[in-house]
């Protein structure tokens, strides 16, 4: 009993407000309608490309909901061991409590909503960031990944250079559900790297993938050994390179510089040394490389990888 004789506990009032306090402050984080600016990276680099905000967006959006579940958690945990903590003046043993359905329904029902959420946002991303139908790509390259190194395949045709991408022996490996979107005539170039590749203008180990700004670019990924797994930092995107499986995905880069790439999948005793860099420029700077490349004799394409198994063209023919 309170010294003013009421029954009522002067705690009550101090439980709710801390209940009210941890319902604003869950609401506060989970209910703003900010963008993927509004945020920190969270360890994500500044994204360089038109589609990497979208996967910064489900980043930030993944840890503020982690934010949310973890700020309520330790909320319930100090709410608890401050008023159910035991009292100094009574010695009972509290009520025992066999179970609470409310309570036990609640923890159920909470998480496969939070995971329900995180699947959709997840499920609609990935579909939007892997279709190759919305648009049609200026550039196509084609990623060769071996060990233990990289090399590109221009697929465009260049001045002065013959040959047919759709039908080149070298590209064989590629199924032809892509070699529909290759340009007509393109004889192509090629640059080819090895783990002592160095970029000329930074240093940085590896070969230098150059690409438009500005302009759509699909990748090609096939590999001539091993899994690999194709990875460019600041585009916040990267994709297996399988042998007898051929993946592709496109990206609009939208700032120029040289940025690190890396194999992200343990491919053998040298994975670590299988480092490449990309180098965005404008239109016609890229142009003029592809030209200094084939003066450079590096026309044609390299073998792309390992020829797709039958099981993985039987899938791809059901699935059109």
């Amino acid at each position: 009993m309170s010294p003013n004789g009421s029954d009522r506990s002067p705690r009550r009032p101090m439980r709710r407000k801390l209940l009210q306090a941890m319902t604003a402050g869950l609401v506060l984080a989970t209910a703003t309608g900010c963008t993927y600016k509004d945020f920190p990276r969270l360890g994500m680099p500044t994204p360089t490309t038109e589609e990497a905000p979208r996967i910064l967006s489900l980043w930030q959006g993944s840890w503020a909901a982690a934010l949310a579940v973890g700020v309520l958690v330790w909320g319930l945990i100090i709410w608890s061991a401050i008023f159910h903590r035991r009292s100094r003046t009574k010695i009972e043993v509290p009520a025992q409590t066999r179970y609470n359905m409310p309570i036990e329904a609640l923890y159920t029902v909470v998480p496969l909503i939070i995971v329900s959420v995180l699947f959709y946002f997840t499920a609609r991303d990935e579909t939007k960031l892997l279709s190759l139908t919305d648009k049609k790509p200026d550039v196509t390259v084609n990623v060769v990944g071996f060990q233990w190194s990289w090399g590109f395949n221009y697929i465009t045709p260049v001045d002065g250079v013959t040959g047919d991408a759709k039908t080149d022996q070298n590209l064989a490996a590629i199924p032809d559900r892509f070699k529909k979107e290759f340009p007509a005539a393109a004889g192509g170039v090629y640059d080819v790297g090895t783990p002592g590749t160095k970029n000329p203008q930074t240093g940085n180990p590896g070969p230098t993938l150059w690409l438009p700004k500005g302009e759509t670019v699909r990748f090609v990924l096939t590999s001539r050994d091993v899994i690999h797994s194709f990875w460019v930092v600041p585009f916040l995107m990267k994709m297996d390179v399988i042998p007898g499986h051929t993946n592709a995905f496109q990206v609009t880069p939208n700032q120029e510089g040289t940025f690190l790439g890396k194999c992200a999948e343990l491919c053998g005793v040298d994975h670590s040394r299988m480092l490449f860099n990309v180098k965005v420029v404008s239109p016609e700077r890229y142009q003029q490389h592809l030209k200094d490349l084939a003066k450079k004799g590096q026309t044609g394409y390299i073998p792309a990888g390992i020829a797709q198994t039958s099981h993985e063209k039987n899938r791809e023919t059901n699935n059109l």
